[in-house]
């Protein structure tokens, strides 16, 4: 092969291999933010601090499920000394007591992440509840 032809691969592989970043610069959308209850915004505290929380929020909810099933432990002491049930739906003290609109707080990422946590399929909604 001449040094033209593999030249001319080179190139095309790196514009087909780059052209989705190419093509979306500009087009990202602001990581949307989730609407807090008046009570969780009182609180001014979660679990974990709001940005450990954005990370790591689906491995504190898998280790809670593991200790409450295989442990039957249900409350949490943070390191701040607070207690939280551990528990997704049920509760004052528990994640939907403060964050008491799973639209408006957990979908809005989820969407924006294009994530479907398999946490509905068995917590039922709080509003599913009281409807």
């Amino acid at each position: 092969m001449s040094k033209n032809v593999i030249v001319a691969g080179l190139t095309v592989f790196v514009i087909v291999a780059l052209f989705p970043f190419w093509f979306n610069i500009g087009n990202t959308n602001a990581a949307p933010e989730a609407e807090l209850s008046a009570k969780a915004k009182a609180a001014k505290k979660c679990v974990l601090d709001k940005y450990d929380m954005r990370a790591n929020h689906m491995s504190l909810l898998d280790d809670w499920r593991d200790t409450v099933v295989r442990d039957s432990k249900r409350v949490y002491k943070a390191a701040n000394g607070k207690t939280f049930g551990m528990s997704l739906s049920t509760g004052e003290d528990s994640c939907m007591g403060c964050h008491v609109d799973k639209e408006k707080f957990c979908d809005k990422c989820h969407n924006y992440v294009s994530v479907a946590p398999s946490c509905w399929e068995c917590h039922t909604d709080p509003k599913e509840v009281t409807q």
